[in-house]
């Protein structure tokens, strides 16, 4: 039985491309970054990205023990891979895991930042410590000058972001140039190199500022997650006791004639009901009945009476059956006749 083929994996430079594409698309778009097909997208870019990772990893096409120069130009382009995955890593929006986000989106920059400072691909300052020691020195000697240390800091950073916007200005005025050419293929070897070592710098600014973004989002984002956890749990509501029967009445007079809704309400159960008559020895299987009426004890002598042929009683039976025979129902009755 013929089995199907299974697809052929990508080049390393088929995922990269791909990967870069997706990102420059994410941006482009204009549906909202948190729209599902955009996250989508954002997630298989990411996967390309990763895969590409790992086989530059499994190649070693780089090495600390080398220079910028030693790097051929068509390796040069995949110094790129960590930058293009820190910038994917902030498209996702669930907030859920922004904070994972964030650390990974850094850890992708600094890597990218650091293998980009051992090349000398341009110059900066690695953010870390070494700037941090730089800025505090720098903080001090105004200090001694008689300048506020926080307008100095601030002053510090708007000149630094102010030169990094012109430089990627510039870069970009450059790339537009050679884009087409090498998009094309038609470039030659110098320029593509060029090209990618315009790329390398160009993300160099981008990463910088992605970095110190981070860092002021950094300190809130783990505030609200430490609030989260320390939300203390929600107090159980007490159980109420059950309420009365009762109606809404207009007014007083209809409250006094209604009362609660009912003739009268029930104040003990059957079984307390048994239970109660039980004790008194008045149930009927207890032999107790009612004591009967003058009338019911006459009617039970006369019918006793019969049944013994009474001469006395059958003999007032049978007047009275005679003078019923002869005088109809109602005789003597003159009421209302006139």
């Amino acid at each position: 039985m013929a089995t199907e083929a299974e697809p052929e994996p990508c080049k390393l430079s088929e995922l990269l491309d791909r990967g870069w594409r997706i990102l420059e698309e994410v941006e482009g778009s204009s549906q909202p970054t948190g729209a599902r097909e955009v996250q989508d997208e954002v997630k298989r870019g990411l996967g390309m990205l990763e895969q590409a990772t790992r086989m530059v990893t499994q190649l070693q096409l780089f090495s600390s023990n080398e220079d910028l120069d030693e790097i051929s130009s068509a390796d040069i382009r995949y110094l790129l891979l960590p930058a293009l995955l820190g910038a994917l890593t902030l498209k996702q929006v669930d907030l859920s895991h922004r904070l994972q986000h964030l650390e990974a989106a850094r850890s992708y920059f600094l890597d990218f930042l650091k293998r980009c400072h051992d090349y000398k691909v341009s110059s900066f300052n690695l953010p870390g410590k070494e700037e941090a020691l730089q800025e505090e020195n720098e903080v001090v000697r105004t200090a001694r000058a008689g300048v506020p240390p926080n307008l100095t800091a601030m002053a510090m950073q708007r000149q630094a972001k102010i030169e990094r916007y012109k430089q990627r200005k510039e870069l970009e005025n450059r790339l537009s140039g050679l884009k087409a050419s090498v998009k094309s293929g038609t470039a030659e070897e110098e320029q593509v190199r060029e090209f990618y070592l315009l790329h390398l710098q160009h993300w160099v600014c981008v990463a910088l500022e992605e970095v110190e973004s981070i860092d002021q989002e950094l300190p809130m984002v783990k505030a609200r997650e430490m609030m989260k956890g320390a939300e203390p749990p929600r107090p159980q509501r007490p159980t109420r006791p059950p309420m009365k029967p009762f109606i809404l009445t207009r007014d007083a007079v209809q409250a006094k004639v209604f009362g609660e809704g009912y003739p009268s309400l029930p104040t003990m159960t059957v079984d307390d009901w048994y239970d109660q008559h039980r004790s008194k020895g008045v149930l009927p299987d207890q032999g107790v009945f009612s004591k009967p009426t003058d009338e019911e004890q006459e009617a039970a002598e006369r019918e006793r009476k019969e049944e013994q042929d009474d001469p006395d009683t059958l003999q007032k039976a049978r007047n009275w059956d005679d003078w019923k025979d002869t005088h109809p129902r109602g005789y003597g009755n003159r009421k209302n006749m006139g």
